[in-house]
């Protein structure tokens, strides 16, 4: 766990995108949060987005926004993730979820080119930190083209490989102490 750490630190130094990978219960999340907390963008927000839980027809809605009139029921603008996450961190659990239309729009997203909330025709720009999470084999996914390789390559600057608790177990009187304080 202490090269782990160490890239933590590292991560939490740059403003690149991170990919952490794990089992599920390995604690992705925590060290999302923890370079978040460590990084120059602490001020801003942690927006933490479960892929996995959106729906496809929802999800270019949810990530860009979306302008009064839009679509019935789209009595008022609304922002999204992408404008919530303006000045902080962007947490992408499940990426393996995001179908390939969508990460088409998001690397032009990261790549700077912008984005238009659905019904609209303004470019938008936020400026935030891609930290993602999987439980899979993204370079499978790629070899099975269910991930773009551009978008893999995009999102996979820092890589942060999670080992599994059974593989940690000095850590178990740590985290129980942890929890019974809680």
């Amino acid at each position: 766990m202490q090269a782990v750490y160490d890239l933590i630190l590292k991560a939490a130094a740059s403003d690149a995108s991170v990919i952490i990978s794990g089992e599920s219960g390995s604690g992705k999340e925590l060290v999302a949060r923890a370079i978040h907390r460590l990084s120059d963008r602490r001020e801003g927000r942690f927006v933490p987005v479960n892929c996995g839980a959106i729906p496809k027809e929802l999800m270019e809605r949810e990530f860009f926004g979306h302008v009064k009139g839009a679509f019935t029921g789209a009595g008022n603008d609304k922002g999204g993730f992408l404008d919530s996450a303006d000045g902080g961190t962007l947490f992408l659990d499940e990426i393996g979820e995001i179908g390939q239309a969508m990460q088409i729009k998001l690397l032009r997203v990261l790549d700077g080119v912008g984005y238009s909330p659905l019904g609209g025709s303004r470019t938008r720009r936020s400026d935030f930190r891609v930290i993602a999470a999987t439980n899979r084999n993204l370079v499978e996914q790629v070899k099975a083209g269910q991930m773009r390789e551009d978008f893999f390559y995009r999102i996979r600057i820092l890589p942060i490989q999670l080992p599994a608790l059974r593989e940690r177990k000095e850590d178990i009187p740590l985290l129980a102490e942890h929890f019974l304080l809680r």
